[in-house]
Formats: C-alpha cells, structure tokens, sequence
C-alpha cells in the first residue's frame, strides 16, 4: 500500500479529482489524504465518496503553530508552509510506513511504485527539476522541486522532516533571499546535509513544462513512452506536472499555450496534453454537478495567477494570427467531445 497525501482548494478540485482519477487506473493499492483547504471542497469529496481516498481537514489539520504563521503568509505561501506538516500529520495520525506527498496538478501515466523502489534503503525521496537550460531557474527557485516527495516512518525520515517542518514554519514566502526561496531551496544541499536522502534517477518521474523539450514521446501498446534526445534513453512516463495550466473562462482550454510560460513541443502536445485535457473536462463537469458555485478550474488558485481577460484577448488577437484561431476553434470543438 502506497500512502499519498496533497492539499488543494476547491479551485483545484478537477485537477486534483483528475489526479487521483489516475492513481486509481495505474497504482494497484494506494490511499491519498487530501487536505482540503475550504469547506466547498470538503463537500464536493464527502459527496463523492472515493474508495481510496480521506479527506483531511483544515479544523483538524491546524495546529497553533501553523495558525500563529498563517496571518504572515499570502494563500499561496501558507500552502507552501503546510506541505511538509502534511506529510508530518500522516506519519502521526494513520498506521503508515511512509508518505508521499503530491502537488494536485500531477497526472500518472503508470504505477509510481518503480519510482519508490528506487529509492532502497534511503529514507528520504527527492525529484529534481531538470531544468532545460534555457529555463534553468536553479539559483532562485532551487534545484529541487516539491512535487513528489516520501519520507519513511523512520527515526531518519521523521529527523529530516521535522527540519523542514520548522524550517518552513521561520520562513516561507514567495521571494528570494538569502538562499531562500519558498519550501522549495531549503532542499538543496540535502544530499549533503542529511544521510539517507535519494535524489530520484528515474526519468518518467518529474517531467513537467520547464524540462520537456528535453525528450520527445510516444503512445505504443497503451503507455506513454518518452525518449531523452541527448543520451537517447528510452523510459515509461510515470507522471506529469501538469504546473500552470491556463484555461478561457470556465473550463475551456488556452490549446495555443497550454503551458503558460514555457514553448509546447507538437509531440507533447499530441500524446501527453491530449491524454490528460478530456478527463480534466470529465471531472470539471463533475465537480459543477455538485456544486455549480465552485470554478474548479480557476487558474486563481492557491498555486496560480490568472491573467485578466482583457489581457488574455489582446494577446489572443495580436500573437496567434488567424491560422493559430482556427486551430483553437477545432481543439475546443475536440475537447467538448
């Protein structure tokens, strides 16, 4: 049994329910917690009843040292701080041996157990971002990326956490400075720092927008396979981090830059966005079945900024020219399928 945990609010809640929609099709025994970061959520998961998944919630998550930092922190930045009390709170309250946490906007491709089993006897699992150079944002953001993350139920894995855990509660803001940047760099000279930390080898662990243009990929005999150009290794894609992914209005996808700051390669946009983007809208219209108050797909979120509209149709007038239109008439018209 592979124990997960996330947070989210309920503007995530079509990614995150896409999320676990694909745990659920790839991992063969797996719980994730979710902690619900508003009530409107909490509904929306009571109501739907997931076998394999609990939800958590901010009454019952909250401790007085959270609370005390909470004012000092912007949404997005108590999010930050929360993620490795997350994983604490696992460890503590449920009869665990380890836990991974996840960012909401992940989607598998395949069982993420390969990606645990790498990790052996450590006690501490860490993914990388592989920055392509051309977006290396190392210096500031860190080397490391908090998107999938265990630490075992051991005396190493509850040291190391608790590091972070009081770390993140002294400083955790969306800036740069002194070496500092979110919960994310406090990551980087664990390899030094602690024993028993494994920084994840495995390439389908931890693609995302900042490092595709390093591979390209195909759909054979039902997996996604990837391929990195430059060493030429061929992997199974075992998830994507699907980070900053736009939308027009509710629910209808910005297809001519699916990945708001970072160039889209034709071969991920034909395989990887085209495999995720149907069940994104699947649980979208999940979610507005129950509760047609809640976004679900707001790019305003805990974890994003939105673009006001106004901005968003000057660009769409002056950048895509009206080939780029018509392309994104025919993909609104496929998604709606």
């Amino acid at each position: 049994m592979i124990s997960f945990c996330t947070l989210f609010d309920s503007n995530y809640a079509a990614k995150g329910l896409a999320m676990y929609y694909s745990l659920a099709k790839h991992c063969t025994a797996f719980h994730l917690y979710v902690f619900a970061f508003d009530d409107k959520l909490v509904a929306v998961l009571e109501k739907l009843r997931l076998e394999h998944l609990t939800v958590v919630t901010l009454k019952e998550f909250e401790n007085e040292q959270l609370l005390a930092v909470k004012p000092t922190r912007s949404a997005g930045e108590y999010c930050w701080t929360c993620a490795s009390s997350t994983i604490l709170y696992c460890l503590q309250h449920y009869d665990i041996a380890s836990c991974t946490y996840i960012d909401a906007d992940l989607f598998f491709f395949a069982d993420p157990a390969v990606l645990l089993e790498e990790m052996g006897d450590d006690d501490v699992l860490i993914t990388s971002h592989r920055y392509t150079p051309r977006y290396d944002q190392s210096a500031t953001s860190g080397k490391y990326c908090v998107q999938f993350m265990t630490f075992k139920n051991t005396p190493n894995g509850l040291h190391i956490l608790n590091w972070w855990v009081n770390a993140c509660l002294e400083w955790c803001y969306n800036r740069y400075e002194d070496g500092k940047f979110g919960d994310q760099k406090y990551l980087d000279d664990w390899m030094e720092r602690f024993t028993g930390v494994h920084e994840l080898k495995h390439l389908g662990g931890g693609v995302a927008p900042w490092n595709m243009e390093q591979y390209t990929f195909r759909h054979e005999g039902g997996a996604f396979i990837g391929t990195e150009l430059s060493s030429g290794t061929v992997f199974p894609l075992v998830f994507f981090h699907f980070h900053n992914l736009p939308c027009y209005k509710k629910g209808i996808f910005r297809e001519f830059n699916m990945s708001r700051d970072y160039s889209l390669p034709s071969n991920v946009r034909t395989t990887i966005y085209k495999a995720y983007l149907p069940l994104l809208k699947r649980c979208y219209r999940e979610v507005r079945q129950l509760d047609n108050s809640i976004d679900g797909l707001a790019t305003r979120t805990v974890h994003n900024k939105s673009y006001p509209g106004w901005i968003v149709k000057i660009a769409k007038r002056r950048l895509l020219g009206a080939l780029q239109i018509k392309r994104y008439q025919k993909y609104s018209q496929w998604i709606e399928k």
